[in-house]
């Protein structure tokens, strides 16, 4: 028998039991379709990843405190950030372009009978550049806001809505902590990312946030939560990462560990891709289980499929047929099936995936590479779990067989 006759026949077996065959590809179509699912969720979280954290501006750098133990072993006491940091950056590195010192906190804001507690963010003229954050409407901070702590804020676009409904809110006033502010500017949409909801945010001058509203002023200067640095350009960032670290530990008297951590936009990428990753490879794995259970369906029904069929084998060896042309046979039969399910889940997949794709922000794709290896992987799994049957098939005794009719 040539290969087009096994398998006309084999589709003519398979079609008599139409119920049975869809049944036994059943956990093909759910491994296959969770597979590309999985991976096509995960490539779009990867991607949305990426786009939030370049959404907070160019060639970041980013410098928090650092743990307890490290806090407690400096001079500087447990406020190892201060505004005068900030200043030092700015004014001794060269390989930096700008500099947002920042203290965040939650606060009530209220406008007439309007309140919402919200983030409020201390920070300077400085901030809209470093971080990406355009202003839509008015004007953001200046320096001279910062050196007279003014009364001033600018307001996030949905906080902006929240308050004021569609009236606009400059020159308006609300309360933070019971103190009125004047709304000055309200900021470009951007939506939430990883770092918050900036969005939700209100912007006050980084004195007025730490006199007024946190008290984190002391006898040593202002503290702040962070500080983000802009490099001068994407090769600058390595070196001023390097300076930073060195003009800190002389600031801050250090000879043990660093009682700072500075990251730069890259590594927070790295990571943040590393975990996407890693549950992309988890998640899909996990699904690629039904492949398994699926093979094992199509082996159970093939071997079902030989008992049934014992005397149609003696019958067709007795007549000619040989090993080879029995082992082909049923091989052909447990490939179809897995590819039959491997075709169908892979359509389901990617229904999903483009499913998800306009009812999410994840910017969900599927390639062509994920789609031929799960098909492929079908295929091999029917080869593989087909073999055992068709051996037994093609081993029957045609005589012992044939006492079978």
């Amino acid at each position: 028998m040539d290969i087009s006759e096994s398998i006309s026949m084999a589709l003519k077996t398979l079609s008599a039991n139409r119920l049975r065959s869809l049944l036994t590809v059943l956990g093909i179509i759910i491994g296959n379709a969770s597979v590309i699912t999985m991976i096509g969720v995960g490539q779009g979280a990867q991607r949305y990843t990426t786009q939030q954290l370049q959404s907070l501006g160019t060639n970041l750098l980013f410098i928090f405190p650092a743990s307890g133990d490290a806090r407690r072993g400096s001079q500087g006491g447990s406020n190892t950030l201060m505004l005068a940091d900030a200043q030092a950056i700015a004014q001794m590195i060269p390989a930096v372009e700008d500099v947002a010192p920042q203290i965040s906190g939650q606060q009530l804001v209220t406008y007439q009978s309007n309140a919402r507690r919200t983030s409020v963010i201390g920070t300077t003229s400085s901030y809209p550049t470093v971080r990406n954050a355009p202003v839509r409407d008015g004007r953001f901070l200046t320096p001279a806001d910062v050196d007279s702590n003014s009364l001033v804020v600018a307001v996030g676009a949905q906080l902006a809505q929240e308050l004021f409904g569609d009236r606009s809110p400059i020159g308006e006033s609300i309360r933070i902590k019971n103190i009125r502010f004047e709304v000055i500017g309200v900021m470009a949409p951007k939506g939430s990312s990883s770092a918050g909801n900036q969005d939700e945010a209100a912007f006050v001058p980084l004195t007025t946030m730490a006199n007024l509203l946190t008290g984190r002023s002391s006898p040593r200067g202002i503290s702040v939560n962070s500080i983000a640095v802009s490099a001068r350009d994407a090769a600058s960032v390595d070196i001023a990462q390097y300076q930073i670290t060195n003009l800190l530990r002389l600031r801050h008297q250090l000879s043990g560990p660093d009682d700072f951590t500075v990251r730069n936009q890259q590594d927070m990428l790295d990571a943040a891709n590393n975990v996407t990753g890693a549950l992309t490879i988890l998640l899909a794995s996990t699904a690629g289980i039904s492949l398994l259970v699926g093979g094992i369906g199509i082996m159970n029904i093939m071997l079902a499929s030989v008992t049934e069929r014992t005397s149609e084998i003696g019958l067709r060896k007795a007549i000619g047929a040989s090993q080879v042309d029995v082992l082909q046979q049923f091989l052909i039969e447990a490939v179809i099936l897995a590819l039959t399910g491997g075709v169908i889940g892979t359509v389901i997949g990617v229904g999903a995936v483009v499913v998800v794709g306009i009812y999410t922000p994840l910017q969900t794709t599927v390639s062509v590479e994920a789609i031929a290896l799960a098909v492929g992987v079908s295929g091999s799994i029917g080869l593989f779990f087909g073999v055992f049957p068709a051996r037994r098939a093609a081993r029957l005794d045609p005589i012992e067989a044939l006492r079978s009719l």
